[in-house]
């Protein structure tokens, strides 16, 4: 299947260019509502919130519910009448709605999930994740054998957002997301072990039973987890979850609280989003990414599928993956791409497993897809990275996973949906599987240091050319050199795309003096050759709107 460059670019920089047209402190979507309805809002300040900006909203007929103070922000309910008038206050940065987040899981194969990405050769080394506290960040944690050891149960504080109180697991998603961070596999003499057996878990419940929640009680559990950071040595977030993306990640109050924790020393991996088959806006799910995972400074996985066999060699990316650039910032997105389709995890209780009980295996694990999936697979690996040099910082951790994955690639493949027979084309872009396919032994058997941000980059197109550029963000230090993140011998592909000159320069990619000109991924011919291996995918299961 081709894609129209043409049609892509209008859609995805028409999107760009529309953004400036409206109140530049108002999100596009409180538009058009009823001004009498009430709607809860993000407001986001450029100070901490003092009393007399709560005074000042409560004395308009305003209602203040939370104070988010990890991104200078206060959550309202208010008539949408005020919103104008708020949006006026000079002390006010941006007004957005208080949006629905969802779980970014879809459905079900065999397991070989460790082995595709070294993480049983990891454990085997004797790294297992141990003293490193691993925040979930999703619909709460059951209590389960393979997440005890011999000094007890592994999640060391619970903590609900929801405003229904503590409670397990009601929708099930993030027990089977906790198991593939550090399940022991006890229950399955390890064969359904996670990635870091040996992890502490922060249980931060920000989901309901149907697998939704908002961007506030997901800003609230980060920043619990920053404040909770040194009492639990929190050194990763996991966010298998998303929204769509409305702004630029520079004032989406999601975005600036995960900037928050990446600021604080906590490694924070989010989901790519489940809408890679969305040809919606004919950009063939190119430009579908999810925020958080949006955002330059988070680790984005995207998803993979082991081919029900222990080499990774066979292994393919999921046409459901959702695929770069960000809207607006058109950052590179994914970073990473880890096993989530048909992945095995602990069986927790709620709405998922009482829905899809075919999926239950022996009795008490569970299988699942999506990116939901993929996104533990990388927490666990850098939890991994974090128990052998604790003294890696966010940055440093993102680099070096991103340096060390696979890259041997096809030029593409085809999935075909065994229900409908619609068939899907996935091309082996940096759009798509970013810089490859996580290994966590050649991460944690690298020494590299990396100095610097670690910034995703930004794709820039040139109308007037027709010609992409990957550069730097703001002109900030990127620590992406030359033969860092990857490598002079990196094939997209079956032949030489980008040369020795890598990837993260400033004038380079997707020129005219590139192997193919013209004709790569925005080009008349499309992305990097017409062969296709056949291939073979189970119906992703819709689940809260997911494609």
């Amino acid at each position: 299947m081709k894609h129209s460059p043409a049609i892509f670019l209008t859609a995805l920089w028409a999107a760009s260019l529309s953004y400036g047209q409206h109140h530049l402190k108002l999100s596009t979507d409180l538009e058009g509502r009823n001004p009498e309805s009430s709607v809860n809002v993000i407001i986001q300040y450029n100070q901490a919130p003092q009393r007399r900006h709560i005074d000042a909203v409560v004395g308009k007929g305003g209602r203040h519910q939370r104070t988010l103070g990890v991104v200078n922000g206060v959550l309202y309910s208010v008539p949408a009448r005020l919103l104008a008038g708020l949006a006026n206050d000079p002390d006010v940065t941006y007004i957005s709605p208080d949006r629905p987040v969802n779980a970014t899981a879809g459905t079900m194969t065999p397991d070989y999930k460790l082995q595709a990405v070294n993480a049983d050769l990891a454990q085997k080394s004797g790294w297992t994740g141990a003293g490193i506290g691993v925040a979930i960040i999703d619909s709460g944690i059951t209590d389960s054998p393979d997440l005890h050891d011999s000094n007890g149960y592994r999640v060391v504080y619970s903590q609900s957002f929801t405003g229904v109180g503590l409670s397990v697991d009601a929708y099930g998603h993030g027990t089977h997301v906790a198991g593939i961070v550090g399940g022991s596999g006890g229950q399955s003499n390890g064969v359904y072990a996670g990635v870091a057996p040996n992890v502490r878990f922060i249980n931060l419940i920000v989901l309901d039973k149907t697998g939704s929640g908002t961007d506030s009680t997901v800003i609230a559990a980060i920043q619990q987890a920053i404040q909770l950071k040194s009492q639990y040595n929190i050194r990763v977030i996991n966010l298998s979850l998303g929204r769509p993306v409305f702004e630029s990640y520079t004032i989406d109050p999601l975005c600036q609280a995960v900037e928050a924790a990446w600021k604080a020393g906590i490694v924070v991996v989010a989901a790519a989003g489940n809408q890679g088959r969305d040809n919606t806006a004919n950009t063939s799910g190119y430009a579908t990414i999810v925020a958080p995972g949006n955002d330059p400074y988070v680790i984005t996985v995207g998803a993979m599928k082991t081919a029900g066999t222990a080499s990774r060699s066979d292994d393919l990316v999921a046409s459901y993956s959702s695929k770069g650039p960000t809207l607006f910032d058109h950052i590179v997105k994914p970073d990473l791409v880890a096993p989530g389709n048909h992945v095995v995890s602990i069986l927790g209780e709620g709405t998922l497993p009482n829905k899809y009980k075919t999926n239950i295996t022996a009795s008490t694990y569970f299988m699942l897809s999506g990116t939901s999936m993929a996104t533990p697979m990388v927490s666990g690996a850098a939890a991994l990275l974090l128990q052998q040099t604790p003294t890696l910082t966010p940055d440093q951790v993102k680099a070096r996973l991103m340096k060390t994955a696979y890259k041997s690639f096809p030029v593409s493949s085809v999935a075909t949906d065994p229900t409908t027979g619609a068939q899907y084309t996935s091309y082996y872009d940096i759009f798509t599987v970013g810089a490859g396919y996580l290994d966590a032994l050649a991460a944690l058997t690298s020494t590299d240091i990396a100095t610097g941000a670690a910034l995703s980059p930004v794709a820039s197109f040139n109308s007037a050319t027709n010609t992409t550029s990957i550069g730097n963000i703001a002109g900030q230090s990127v620590i992406w050199g030359t033969n860092l993140i990857w490598g002079t011998n990196l094939i997209w592909g079956t032949n030489l795309i980008w040369g020795t000159n890598i990837i993260w320069g400033t004038n380079i990619i997707w020129g005219t003096s590139t192997m193919q000109g013209n004709s790569v991924i925005w080009g008349s011919n499309i992305i990097w050759g017409t062969s296709t291996a056949p291939a073979s995918e189970s119906t992703v299961v819709a689940i809260n709107g997911e494609q």
